[in-house]
């Protein structure tokens, strides 16, 4: 490119005033010098190059001081760049920001605003002006120094996170180029994006610090270290001083919220751990408000001190209220609970639930996170006192096994004696009574007969037929308690989500089966309707003593169950309360031991599924239609669950032990256990869940269950003798409403297609 020129300009002795004007005012040599590092002075670290908003741009004149020199330029020309493989757009880029025109008048202002555009341009390490007499006017000579071919760009801490591929990737196209400071700082820019996506805010990357003759560009980084936590309680007015200039002093005790806390002194601060932390922070239940403020250290630059403000609540409850179950008919509730005792998080309550049927006492003890423990393990105790009606012993449409008070014992001097008569009636099967065998007088009407004693009334079958033993529905009382370890696997990181959870315990309690007014029952009684010849289920051919059952293991006044339980479960939920996405899986395993006569041997076995698939069928919510920009709120999901249990020992199941299949949680279009009761089961279920309005869903389900033909192995064979199916199918819809306690669902559904509707109303998804 030629140097600019012009054809004609002031008088020589002009001139030469004005040169040397601009001579003293120092418009001589270099004007940008260039520092200890190979850059100019203002790229070193501290003193950022100018910026093309800080300089004016070519082709516009600034305004010149009134009394500034001005002299007539005749030639510029730039020196610097022979032999240069880019010179001709590094000479371009330098005549581009010049103002300075041959013919036209310059000052020493204008032409360091020309320097400055020069460097501005970013492709040179330094630039000088050296002014010169001509015949024509002032010749300016612009040398300058281009900035090395890009080779490679390090950081000065080769510990900092920015991988090495993340620089490669970004400086990909400017390597073997002449190395640009402006492009360099749009890179930087770019480095910068990536520590933000990551979480870590406080980082920060400038330079560069060194440019090395050989392309190679060192960058400075700072990624932000955490000097300290400090934890400071507030009042609800967000003060941390009481009116008397006292610290507020917190119930809890620090270590609790020190241990939330992922970040440690000397550690990186990560925005995304902390919003983490604070969150976990807020999942105790025990805080109100935690305000976070980040001080940094002035004489340690990079680093800060976290200073969390923590509000505390109240975290004792009383509560009551009153409901209606199946199982306890009308009752009312208290509940009193602390979930930060003697501030160390640890929750205590008691529960106390009378009813129409039935009563619950129970006290328990919950530490979610042992004190030193890294593996986040947690410890649960439960002592209870309750009295129930079992759903086993019942069917909505068939009647319920009622209590029986007791049988005729035979004379000794028959072949049977009283306690193996007794024996037989909890395996009916071996062994009936023979009428003539007992030498009974006066009952001859049928060769097979129950006998019992009620009211010192003996009783035939034909009275069983018109009457009920006693009229009572079958409680068992249960008193014990039970210990449990909760174990998550997180890989020694008591932060990280854990997929799998472990859990150990092991249970005593004495049941005992009685009547409503607390007197023991060991016997009863089904509907000796159910026995007759009319019921082709069974094939029974008359009233049998297969109709009187033993409501106990070992027909005994009570069972004592010592078992121990060990259960796994693997949690991939997008989210725990309202799922899309995901699979939740458990796997539990009981074993009962005997520890005296009437204490049963048997293990039970339970497996359940579930598997979420996110969809986007119905659109009737605004959330599932989002506009450009805004994030989807759709929580919409084909929904599947299959569950599986088995009992082997199933001689010495408890019947009120047995597996119960039909219900709200189970068939919904059956009631409580009303599809049957059995040793081993199955059930399936397939939902699709859709949201109507903000706090309105809907949704639609196919249940199916079966008993896998075991109702036959529970002693006494109470599903049997109440006629349940032992298996079915319910298709269904329902409502479900958003609220402060959880879902509530309004459902309904069919039983097996037929026109037998069933309403159900309950507290939580299904699963």
């Amino acid at each position: 490119m030629l140097p600019l020129t012009m054809a004609q300009g002031l008088t020589r002795t002009s001139r030469t005033q004005l040169l040397g004007g601009l001579l003293a005012a120092g418009v001589v040599g270099p004007v940008v010098a260039v520092g200890s590092t190979g850059l100019p002075v203002h790229a070193q670290e501290g003193s950022p190059a100018p910026s093309s908003e800080q300089v004016d741009r070519p082709g516009i004149t600034p305004a010149q001081p009134a009394s500034e020199p001005q002299v007539l330029v005749s030639e510029v020309l730039v020196k610097g760049l022979e032999g240069h493989p880019d010179r001709e757009r590094l000479e371009r880029a330098v005549y581009d920001s010049l103002m300075v025109r041959p013919g036209a008048t310059t000052s020493r202002s204008a032409i360091k605003a020309d320097l400055d555009a020069i460097y501005a341009t970013g492709w040179f390490s330094d630039v000088r002006v050296q002014p010169s007499d001509g015949p024509l006017g002032v010749r300016l000579v612009v040398t300058v120094s281009p900035n090395p071919v890009l080779t490679e760009v390090v950081l000065n801490n080769p510990e900092a996170l920015l991988p090495a591929s993340e620089i490669s990737e970004v400086f990909a196209t400017d390597y073997g180029r002449t190395l640009n400071l402006k492009t360099l700082e749009r890179r930087v820019k770019e480095l910068q994006k990536w520590y933000a996506r990551e979480g870590y805010s406080l980082a920060r990357i400038t330079g560069p610090t060194r440019v090395s003759p050989e392309g190679v560009v060192e960058l400075s980084v700072r990624e932000g270290v955490v000097e300290g936590i400090k934890v400071q309680f507030l009042n609800a007015n967000g003060d941390a001083t009481n009116e008397k200039g006292e610290p507020i002093k917190g119930k809890t005790k620090e270590w609790v919220v020190d241990r939330e806390i992922s970040l440690r002194p000397g550690e990186l601060f990560n925005r995304r751990e902390l919003e983490a932390d604070i969150k976990r922070l807020y999942g105790t239940g025990l805080f109100s408000d935690v305000k976070v403020t980040l001080k940094p250290i002035p004489a340690k630059p990079g680093e800060v001190q976290i200073v969390l403000g923590i509000i505390e609540q109240s975290t004792g409850s009383l509560s009551g209220g009153i409901g209606y179950s199946q199982s306890q008919g009308l009752f009312g509730q208290i509940q009193l609970n602390e979930s930060n005792l003697f501030g160390n998080a640890w929750d205590v309550g008691t529960n106390i639930t009378y009813g129409q049927y039935g009563a619950l006492a129970d006290i328990s003890f919950n530490i979610p996170w042992i004190k030193g423990d890294p593996n986040r393990s947690g410890l649960r105790m439960k002592a209870f006192l309750s009295r129930e009606i079992p759903q086993v012993f019942q069917s909505t449409e068939d009647g319920s096994i009622r209590t029986l008070s007791g049988f005729y014992q035979p004379p000794a001097a028959n072949l049977l004696d009283a306690q193996a008569v007794n024996r037989a009636f909890g395996n009916p099967s071996d062994y009936v009574w023979n009428v003539e065998d007992l030498g009974v007088e006066n009952i001859k009407r049928a060769k097979q007969v129950p006998i019992a004693v009620v009211n010192g009334k003996l009783l035939t079958g034909a009275d069983f037929n018109l009457y009920n033993p006693e009229g009572d529905l079958v409680r068992v009382q249960r008193v014990g308690g039970n210990v449990q370890y909760i174990r998550p696997f997180r890989g020694g990181d008591p932060y990280k989500k854990n997929l799998w959870t472990l859990i150990a315990g092991i249970s005593g309690q004495e049941a005992t089966p009685m009547n409503g007014l607390g007197e023991l029952r060991p016997y009863g009684a089904a509907p000796f309707k159910n026995a007759g010849t009319n019921n082709t289920q069974t094939g029974r051919t008359a009233a049998t003593t297969e109709s009187i059952i033993c409501l106990a293991y070992n027909c005994a006044e009570s069972n004592q169950l010592v078992g121990a339980r060990l259960a796994l479960s693997y949690n991939t939920l997008n989210d725990n309360k309202q799922p899309r996405s995901g699979s939740f899986l458990t796997m539990s395993s009981e074993q009962y031991v005997s520890v005296g006569e009437n204490s049963p041997t048997y293990n039970r076995q339970r497996i359940g599924a579930t598997h979420f698939i996110p969809v986007n069928w119905i659109n009737f919510y605004k959330g599932c239609r989002p506009k450009k920009g805004e994030a989807e709120d759709c929580p919409q999901a084909l929904a599947f669950q299959v569950t599986a249990g088995n009992v082997v020992g199933t001689g010495s199941l408890p019947p009120y032990e047995a597996f119960c299949v039909g219900g709200n949680n189970s068939v919904r279009g059956f009631n409580n256990c009303d599809l049957g009761v059995g040793s081993s089961f199955v059930e399936a279920t397939i939902e699709y869940r859709f949201p109507i309005f903000k706090i309105v869903g809907g949704e639609v389900f196919v249940d199916a269950g079966s008993l896998l033909g075991t109702q036959g192995d529970v002693p006494g064979k109470p599903g049997e003798l109440l006629l349940k199916p032992g298996q079915g199918f319910s298709v269904g819809t329902g409502v479900i409403l958003t609220t402060p306690v959880g879902p509530l669902r309004l459902e309904v559904a069919t039983r097996d297609w037929t026109g037998d509707y069933r309403f159900n109303v309950g507290v939580g998804f299904k699963f």
